[in-house]
């Protein structure tokens, strides 16, 4: 039974990771994101995280030239300490963390990450107000 109500979150993913993979031939960033994945939460709905993912994804094509997002990801609830300290930090109502995979090209993306290397458990910071849209505030290691 558990099985079975997982099964239409999986196809709404399949759906929508298909309809990511259009893009124009002239674009240099690739992402093609593989493993679209996440821990059931008690913070968040599904939609609230699928709309901090699309938001990170936006973010990566538009910001990361070169660079090839292979994995997204929310581990869960286990670090809502962190998500209190981030959107008090960010003066917000709502801080969520995801990490990420991506692959490098030869240039390193824009020339300042390594080339041809893949970055895993890269973090991204997202918070939102009331509800509203998620921004990408910082990303990174540590």
């Amino acid at each position: 039974m558990k099985t079975m109500k997982k099964l239409p979150f999986f196809v709404l993913a399949l759906l929508f990771l298909m309809g990511c993979q259009a893009k124009p031939a002239t674009d240099d960033t690739d992402s093609d994101v593989s493993i679209v994945e996440w821990e059931h939460s008690d913070i968040y709905t599904d939609a609230d995280i699928q709309a901090a993912m699309d938001t990170v994804m936006t973010y990566f094509e538009t910001e990361f030239q070169g660079c090839t997002l292979t994995q997204l990801r929310y581990p869960g609830d286990a670090s809502a300490d962190l998500f209190t300290e981030w959107a008090q930090e960010y003066e917000a109502d709502e801080a969520i963390v995801l990490y990420s995979s991506f692959d490098t090209d030869t240039s390193g993306g824009d020339g300042s990450l390594e080339p041809n290397t893949t970055y895993d458990d890269f973090q991204w910071i997202l918070v939102r107000d009331n509800g509203g849209t998620w921004e990408v505030k910082t990303y990174g290691y540590g």
